[in-house]
């Protein structure tokens, strides 16, 4: 995006008359009860069942992904399930609010470390403990922050609904299609803003489907979409009728439009993620499926992904790295091929090589990338590839002198706070006990998962999603405030997610031992689920219709995972 683009006359008036369009819709907004924005919401959420199916075929198909590659899962979770989890939670707070009661109402908190408060935001129901056993998520609000203040502040905008917030600009995400959908409902929501919603171009196809999904916005004047190039994005952020910008993407994108701004801008913009190898006495198959696990972590998507696993940090002193690394090789290896999609992939990949020549290529395209911690790691950890490139770094030290020092490599060396993921086994989580929980208030993500991808954070709709706390349009290296946040919690610090280290039937040993229990064999997001792609259309269906007997056929298929 340059500051001298200029969309065409028409191209302007077109522009312009969307913008004075959503100046009437803000105050109408303000006029609805919040009985009437939930129906609304419902009406929302109507639409999305009727394009689902088409939504995940085009997504898919856009992404090189054509009919019976086991990978389109992605694009029905990545899509409407992300959209129809996110209504209902919405919904859910507004029907609260409607009744006088807190967002928080029946929601559990509990102390986490540092004087904070943790809200336990899922599971919240028997659907989530079914479809997603073992995972949960839990928002840590800053420092002081009391359960009491907490229940009192959640719903932000929507507990003065009469009080307009004016017009955002949301500038959508290339990657993810949910992510534009969810960026206007939190417009929405969160501030009472309208939106306008400038479509990356990669998204292009999927325009008709977002306008019949949200066909209840746009017909009162609470949304309007938009195509274009960096000329209409620069256009848009200097209109004097935008009161706020909103951007998912690359940090470089942000740098150009800052110095243009006269509004607040909130932001969400990726960074190089770690993955926490924590040593201990693992099995053959805790290997096997851990580096199955990180695979996923960085090629779902094929790495085009803000959350993306980029880093793993292990130890230089665990008895089995070698084992490890040779499973982590072949894992990355045997995963599904699929086309690099996403614009300047290749040119990406050519700087990875450029950086790491001695690096091991994968499948063909895929780098894997084995760097000492220093100078030689530098471009691996301050480079956002968002490309199939994964980094091997190896620490000094077990138990927690080395999860300290990861922690500490994570916080110094690593560029961007938007999310982070550790891998360790039930029984030296046991015997780190407290001195765990101290490290991961240390560690400075704004998602942290625990035996698990931040992935999950992103698409639990009651947790909230962005960078730690402190960015600024001076230094922002993952963004400005947080998303999704369907309870409306205020003074939020971080999620932490918290899966389960073993699957099924191997889980079954923590019920006696005090672990993560989980009935799922292999999750339906892993790049290497056999049924990945029917499990995941069949969870979203279920979020559509309720469906437990359609959904029982759909369970069967995970556990053939």
């Amino acid at each position: 995006m340059t500051a001298t683009a200029e969309p065409d006359t028409d191209e302007r008036a077109r522009l312009d008359a969307a913008l004075i369009e959503l100046s009437a819709g803000a105050r109408t907004w303000s006029f609805l009860t919040l009985r009437q924005r939930r129906t609304l919401l419902l009406r929302i959420r109507a639409a999305v069942v009727a394009v689902a199916e088409e939504w995940a075929d085009v997504a898919s198909t856009s992404k090189g992904l054509e009919p019976g590659h086991p990978l389109r899962g992605e694009e029905w979770l990545g899509g409407p399930y992300g959209a129809l989890v996110a209504l209902d939670a919405y919904a859910d707070t507004l029907a609260r609010l409607a009744e006088g009661k807190s967002p928080l109402a029946t929601v559990r908190t509990s102390a986490a470390p540092g004087g904070r408060v943790a809200v336990h935001t899922s599971p919240l129901s028997i659907a989530d403990r079914v479809l997603l056993s073992g995972f949960s998520t839990e928002v840590w609000l800053r420092p002081g922050v009391s359960d009491t203040q907490a229940r009192a502040a959640a719903g932000l905008g929507q507990r003065t609904p009469a009080t307009p917030g004016g017009v955002g600009l949301v500038l959508g995400a290339g990657n993810v299609t949910s992510i534009p959908f969810l960026d206007v409902l939190y417009e929405l929501l969160a501030f009472n803003r309208v939106a306008i919603l400038k479509v990356n171009p990669t998204q292009d196809a999927l325009v008709p489907v977002f306008e019949r999904a949200l066909a209840p916005l746009i017909e009162p004047g609470f949304l309007r979409i938009v195509r274009g190039g960096g000329a209409v994005g620069a256009y848009l952020t200097r209109h004097p009728l935008v009161d706020h910008v909103h951007i998912t993407g690359a940090e470089a994108t942000f740098r150009a439009i800052v110095p243009q701004l006269s509004v607040p801008i909130t932001a969400e913009l990726g960074g190089v993620a770690p993955i926490i190898v924590v040593p201990g006495a693992w099995s053959r198959a805790d290997l096997r499926y851990q580096a199955e696990h990180i695979v996923t972590m960085r090629l779902q998507n094929n790495g085009h992904n803000c959350i993306a696993g980029q880093v793993v940090l292990m130890s230089a002193d665990w008895p089995q790295r070698a084992e490890f690394l040779r499973e982590l090789t072949a894992a990355y290896e045997r995963a599904p091929q699929r086309p690099g999609w996403y614009p300047n992939t290749a040119a990406k990949l050519d700087a990875a090589r450029a950086d790491y020549p001695d690096a091991t290529v994968c499948a063909g395209s895929r780098l894997l990338v084995h760097a000492e911690a220093g100078e030689d790691a530098a471009a691996l950890e301050r480079t956002e590839y968002f490309a199939p490139v994964l980094g091997v770094v190896e620490l000094p030290g077990l138990g927690q002198e080395f999860v300290d020092a990861a922690v500490a490599h994570a916080n110094d060396a690593l560029v961007g706070t938007l999310g982070a993921n550790i891998l360790i086994d039930p029984d030296t989580l046991a015997q780190l006990g407290a001195d765990f929980e101290d490290a991961l208030v240390e560690l400075r993500y704004g998602t942290i998962a625990v035996n698990a991808w931040t992935a999950f954070g992103f698409l639990t709709p009651t947790a909230t999603w962005g960078a730690f706390p402190g960015g600024t349009v001076e230094d922002a290296p993952s963004g400005i405030g947080v998303v999704h946040n369907a309870f409306l919690l205020d003074d939020v610090e971080r999620t932490v997610v918290r899966g389960p280290f073993h699957p099924f039937p191997r889980s079954i040993g923590q019920l006696r031992r005090g672990g993560t229990f989980s009935v799922l064999p292999k999750p339906p997001w892993f790049v290497s689920s056999r049924t990945g792609a029917a499990v995941s259309e069949g969870f979203t269906r279920f979020r559509a219709d309720g469906n437990w007997v359609k959904v029982l056929g759909t369970l069967v298929r995970a556990f053939r995972a």
